[in-house]
């Protein structure tokens, strides 16, 4: 019996954060133990936004390094470039043709974005290019296409699995159980904070850069925002971005630990940055030189996506054999 297939797209739209860590890269590479795992480097996603041919690249070779040094083992999983499989683009098309447009109107990018046109007295789609608009649909694609059973998805992308769904089992019920109906895995339900107490975000401007310069990561750390609490008296870790990072990179002990010294009135604000900051530094070196060796030899990463387009499209193909057989095409 064949193994279940994960899938996991990464949109190479900006330098990786500790928020993409925790949030993403971990959970999902926690599931390759499990699962065949397929991961997948978004670049045709990030058309939607990004027009910098040159930015586009670099990010692209910036997230699979950051992948692969974080624990991504190419001999055992696959890795590859979005763009390197021609049969997303085929079913994107054929998938189309069964999707009913409502349904893609109800794509909250979508609807938010007619929102704030709308809002300013502007043409409802004045912001919406068909990337954005048919964005739900590519990504079914992608998913679909390496008959993926379990996808990541955080709480905002359960929405687009979902579709996902219906446009699998529209296009069953008309021509047969040919694809493969997936599931989501909820990572996580909210995102960790940044270094304004908000949900740590590029469009924030609040990130902390995963394999950032140490002595920089060292500096943000302690211009975290945190309250006016004097020394000596209790923290309340449950509202403090410090400890909500610090618990991510310890064990569960260490951070009782912690905690209760919080609530003790036995630490101080300075002292537990310095100690998230050594924290980080501990689990995050290592990983770093791996992400400056492969960012040094771009070759290498370059190598690694072709071996894994060409691997995953080992599945690709005899998928979109099946569909376009379905379908009636040769």
């Amino acid at each position: 019996m064949a193994a279940s297939v994960s899938l996991t797209g990464i949109k190479p739209t900006g330098t990786p954060h500790l928020g993409n860590y925790v949030g993403a890269i971990r959970p999902a590479l926690e599931l390759a133990r499990e699962y065949d795992a397929y991961y997948f480097i978004a670049d045709e996603h990030a058309l939607t936004s990004s027009r910098d041919a040159n930015e586009l690249r670099r990010h692209t070779l910036e997230v699979t390094a950051t992948w692969l040094a974080c624990g991504l083992d190419p001999e055992q999983h696959i890795v590859y470039r979005q763009s390197d499989i021609p049969e997303v683009f085929e079913l994107d098309w054929i998938i189309g043709c069964v999707t009913a447009k409502g349904l893609l109107n109800r794509a909250h990018a979508y609807k938010a974005a007619v929102a704030a046109a709308t809002e300013r007295g502007d043409d409802p789609d004045a912001d919406v290019n068909l990337g954005l608009y048919g964005y739900p649909l590519l990504m079914a694609a992608d998913i679909l296409v390496m008959r993926s059973n379990f996808v990541p998805v955080g709480a905002d992308q359960i929405q687009h699995l979902e579709m996902a769904r219906d446009i699998a089992g529209s296009f069953n019920h008309i021509y047969g159980d040919v694809l493969t109906i997936p599931e989501a895995v909820v990572q996580m339900e909210t995102g960790i904070p940044g270094l304004d107490g908000r949900k740590m975000s590029k469009s924030y401007d609040n990130t902390i850069p995963l394999f950032g310069d140490p002595a920089k990561t060292r500096k943000s750390i302690m211009r975290i925002k945190t309250d006016s609490t004097p020394v000596g008296e209790p923290l309340d870790p449950d509202t403090s971005t410090v400890f909500a990072l610090l618990q991510q990179f310890v064990s569960e002990a260490d951070a009782v630990a912690v905690r209760t010294r919080m609530e003790a009135g036995d630490a101080s604000w300075g002292e537990l940055k310095t100690l998230l900051a050594d924290t980080l530094e501990a689990a995050l070196a290592e990983p770093r030189a791996r992400y400056e060796e492969l960012m040094a030899h771009p070759e290498r990463i370059e190598t690694i996506l072709a071996d894994g387009a060409e691997r995953a499209r080992s599945t690709s193909r005899p998928l979109l054999a099946d569909v376009k057989r379905a379908v009636g095409l040769r």
